[in-house]
């Protein structure tokens, strides 16, 4: 073994992968950089495959889950993923469009400089099963509209959609363009060790780390989605009712399985007793039934394991536990998984050290907004912050003072679902961006190309002896140039 390469054996990768990945690689090299009018071909044929195959897409999600709430799933599955393929065929042109740059003034006359941005080439994406449709088709738009191919591989909970996916995607895409993988017996790692042109992972950090040392085996780049403990604080001028009415729309979403859910809450000291009634009104009129449609199921066994342990564990430490369901018996077959505060959490309790990924909310006081950012800085970037305040110097206290991924005012989550932001976190949150024009660029590779022109004015200074007129020439441009 070389010195200069130390580390990781090398993984065998499965045959279906290697064979995809070849007549990708090769189709790629045999038309490098489609036209806008093929991508935008390729952007309507992945709305044409959500549309004509809606309803047994949603079944597949729900049988996945047990039971998932349909109208998440139009929301969260088929609506927001619709807008970001309208969107993306709406800009193409403009994004495709070579970008002028300024050209050193001793390079002229005639010479010019342009950013073209061109295909990597064949991309891979790695799909949690939270929202299994939305985190592979959106970045499937940005991937496409990039002119790329791609290879998915989808969770192992997401075992019937996968199985829909492979069988309905060919009539759509022929493979050497896109297809879809089921996930089981342990090929993860293999599917990471491909050496794409670019690598997408949504998930968790631990992961995340993993998928990233089996990448840097080929130098592979990597945009990592990963999660993190996202906080909402609500200031001291803003109502605790509407508050409550928005925090807990997003924590009861999708039961709380959202990498961008509030984790925990501050609240203004002296204020908890009135959340806390507000959200225990709100989760009845809400959801009178939650053994019903509209509230989701979690996801496995292993995850409804581990959110009863979460809380046992929080109670056994000293923390008030709060079951917003009051009386309510969630079904614990279809793993209904009944809503609770935290409060008083401390240091030690699970639920203040790893990320909760359900309808848990430990609930946090402060006396000054200081307390607060110190908190927050004193562990690991979060993927989101959302602060609830309407003083703007408040707002942007806390927008520089702490760092995040991104940022919703006022209200949690929906930052995720503008176009024309970026979306991606930073440090143990995550790497790299993609939505709207920035996950055009990931997906590109922003060719900078220097044209010269008829007649080149450097060639005066590349001629030895130097002493003469170069070396004047070249004293008299530094000089100039401070």
């Amino acid at each position: 073994m070389n010195a200069a390469t130390p580390f990781l054996d090398t993984l065998q990768i499965p045959a279906e992968f290697q064979d995809c990945f070849d007549r990708q690689r090769a189709a790629y090299l045999e038309n490098p950089e489609p036209d806008r009018d093929k991508r935008v071909a390729d952007l309507n044929q992945l709305a044409r495959l959500l549309k004509e195959n809606r309803e047994a897409l949603v079944a597949a999600i729900n049988q996945d889950y047990g039971n998932r709430c349909e109208f998440e799933t139009l929301f969260a599955e088929f609506f927001v993923v619709l807008e970001t393929i309208k969107d993306s065929t709406k800009n193409l042109r403009k994004w495709m469009k070579p970008q002028r740059r300024h050209i050193d003034i001793m390079l002229y006359p005639g010479a010019s400089n342009r950013v073209i941005p061109q295909p990597l080439g064949v991309v891979g994406v790695i799909v949690p099963w939270n929202f299994p449709l939305n985190l592979s088709f959106c970045p499937l738009a940005a991937i496409f509209a990039a002119g790329n191919r791609a290879m998915v591989k989808m969770s192992e909970n997401s075992r019937h959609l996968a199985q829909l996916l492979v069988q309905i995607s060919p009539r759509y895409f022929s493979e050497d363009k896109l297809k879809f993988f089921e996930d089981g017996g342990g090929r993860g790692p293999a599917f990471s060790s491909i050496p794409f042109d670019h690598l997408l992972f949504t998930g968790s950090g631990a992961t995340g780390r993993a998928v990233m040392a089996n990448a840097a085996r080929n130098l592979t780049p990597v945009t990592l989605e990963l999660g993190g403990k996202a906080p909402a604080i609500v200031g001291p001028d803003f109502s605790i009712r509407q508050a409550a009415e928005r925090i807990m729309w997003v924590k009861m979403f999708n039961a709380g399985q959202i990498c961008t859910n509030i984790d925990y809450v501050f609240l203004p000291e002296g204020s908890t007793d009135e959340f806390s009634q507000h959200c225990k009104r709100l989760f009845a009129e809400r959801f009178p039934d939650m053994n019903g449609g509209d509230y989701t199921s979690i996801i496995d066994q292993r995850s409804y394991d581990r959110l009863l342990h979460t809380l046992e564990d929080a109670r056994a430490k000293g923390a008030t536990l709060v079951d917003l369901g009051q009386g309510q018996t969630p079904n614990a077959a279809l793993r209904k998984f009944s809503p609770h505060l935290v409060l008083n959490p401390t240091p030690d309790m699970l639920v203040s050290q790893r990320e909760i990924f359900g309808p848990i909310l430990p609930v946090r006081t402060y006396r000054d907004k200081a307390e607060v950012a110190s908190y927050i800085n004193g562990h690991d970037r979060p993927l989101a912050i959302y602060p609830f305040t309407h003083d703007k110097e408040l707002q942007q206290f806390y927008i520089s003072r702490v760092m995040s991924g991104g940022v919703s005012v006022n209200e949690a989550l929906l930052h995720v679902a503008q176009h024309d932001l970026p979306f991606g976190g930073v440090g143990p949150s995550g790497m790299g961006h993609y939505h709207g024009r920035e996950g055009f660029n990931t997906f590109s590779k922003l060719r900078p190309v220097f044209y010269q022109g008829r007649f080149s004015a450097i060639q005066m200074l590349f001629q030895p002896p130097y002493a003469n007129k170069a070396l004047k020439i070249m004293n008299l441009m530094i000089r100039f140039k401070g």
